[in-house]
């Protein structure tokens, strides 16, 4: 097993120093200012993602990845040496401040935590490679000193947008990989990013360039931004800044596009500290809704569920009735409701405290859960009584159910043993309002529950 663990953790890193290292070759074909400084770099995105799932246990990847990038681009052993630990140290300490202070994994979870992230990742530890690279170069005779501050801002800026483009990206699609959406949400994303397309079309391609490129019209694409934010949440709006930068990029690097300039680096420079802003100001506002829509939830889930046992109250109980009722009138398929009554509450407070009465109600709600059909409504109906509504349900099959709770009951092996009381009433047999319907519920409970104490005088 130690062996299997060590070759799978093998091949993470391996895979991982691979994809580094052709992400690393890719950005430095766009380096202009120097060969191994470009202004669009996603391998510091790649590198801090790396850190913050798998732990400081990546730095291996990260170095050798780094090592071979600079190695196969410019300088020599010594200056990739020390660019590839620039790239580490950096990751590293952007790792820590952002577990320290931004949440870590969670860090676009709230929206100070993603300001958080903007400063510790992508402007504070990202002067570490910025720094060491250049500084190397310099003293290896691989720079001039007297582009340092041109060489170091361009090193610093790529490093910083790779941070907050990638980063997000790749953290949010592994905590939630799963594709699932509504209906709404199928028909509408295709028209998001086809806007989202045609926007970058307008602003960063050339066909309108000539007319337009005086104009600040990198603004048009920030309404679909937000479409994603308030839509889709983070996810999606991280894969919307990721889709958006590419396209920005192209039509920069082609000579098209509101930061188009004489020098390549510099229009990349201007792109990339746009792409910057836009993905914090994004993500925090993608943020800042899904916690409110994690809010508005759990204050619905409070309006319609009984604080003590989780289970639905009062008010969901009657909403769920009305429904079944309704349902009923339309195919004709009648449904049971089962009232139960949790035996001597009183007696298990007065001899165990209320906690020990409080957990009894508990543990007949957990039964409720274990024995309801996803169709079904488990309800507290006040006090020590519950309700199950069970849907396209006959007398027999409802006394099974109270059969089985019953049963799973005596069995639990919890002190105190407690048992119910059971009473069901069928719709529209017994009733066709919902007050018949709980009334003669309440009969039948109680007829058991007298059966029950005449059977015990009886054993006495």
């Amino acid at each position: 097993m130690v062996r299997s663990r060590f070759l799978r953790d093998l091949a993470v890193l391996a895979a991982l120093a691979g994809v580094y290292f052709v992400a690393g070759k890719l950005g430095l074909k766009l380096a202009s200012v120097h060969a191994s400084a470009s202004a669009v770099w996603p391998c510091t995105g790649i590198a801090l993602a790396s850190f913050l799932i798998l732990g400081y246990r990546a730095w291996p990847a990260i170095l050798v990845g780094a090592f071979l990038v600079n190695l196969t681009t410019a300088g020599s052993v010594a200056t990739s040496i020390g660019i590839a630990a620039g790239n580490t140290l950096e990751g590293v300490v952007g790792c820590y401040l952002v577990n320290r202070f931004a949440g870590g994994q969670h860090a676009f979870e709230r929206a100070q935590d993603i300001f958080k992230f903007g400063l510790l990742a992508g402007m504070v530890s990202t002067t570490i490679a910025a720094t060491l690279g250049i500084t190397s170069l310099a003293l290896g005779g691989f720079a001039d000193r007297a582009m340092y501050g041109s060489i170091w801002c361009t090193w610093w800026l790529g490093d910083a947008v790779g941070a907050v483009v990638v980063t997000p990206f790749l953290l949010l699609w592994r905590e939630n990989p799963r594709l699932i959406w509504t209906r709404e949400q199928i028909i509408e994303l295709p028209f998001l990013f086809l806007g989202l397309f045609f926007a970058g079309w307008i602003v960063f391609g050339g066909r309108f360039h000539s007319a337009l490129k005086n104009y600040p019209l990198e603004y048009l694409c920030n309404p679909f931004l937000i479409w994603a934010a308030f839509r889709y949440g983070r996810r999606k709006a991280a894969t919307a800044i990721c889709v958006l930068s590419a396209i920005a990029t192209w039509g920069t690097l082609h000579g098209f596009g509101p930061f188009s300039r004489e020098s390549q680096n510099t229009s990349l420079l201007l792109l990339e500290a746009f792409m910057g802003i836009t993905a914090l100001t994004t993500l925090a506002l993608a943020a800042e809704i899904t916690e409110h829509k994690r809010a508005d939830e759990h204050v619905r889930q409070l309006a319609v569920t009984d604080p003590l046992t989780g289970l639905a109250n009062y008010r969901r109980l009657l909403d769920s009735l009305n429904s079944e009722i309704k349902r009923c009138g339309r195919i004709g398929r009648s449904f049971a409701v089962l009232l139960l009554d949790l035996d001597g509450l009183k007696k298990i407070n007065d001899a165990h405290g209320h906690l020990v009465g409080s957990r009894a109600l508990c543990r007949l709600a957990d039964t409720l859960r274990i024995h309801c059909r996803e169709i079904d409504t488990a309800a507290r109906y006040g006090g020590d009584e519950f309700v199950l509504v069970l849907p396209e349900t006959d007398p027999e099959a409802a006394r099974r159910v109270a059969q089985r709770i019953s049963e799973c009951l005596r069995n639990d092996g919890e002190e105190p043993p407690i048992s119910v009381s059971t009473g069901a009433a069928i719709f529209p047999r017994d009733g066709r309002t919902i007050d018949d319907l709980l009334a003669a519920a309440d009969r039948a409970l109680y007829g058991d529950k007298g059966s029950s104490k005449r059977k015990l005088r009886l054993s006495r």
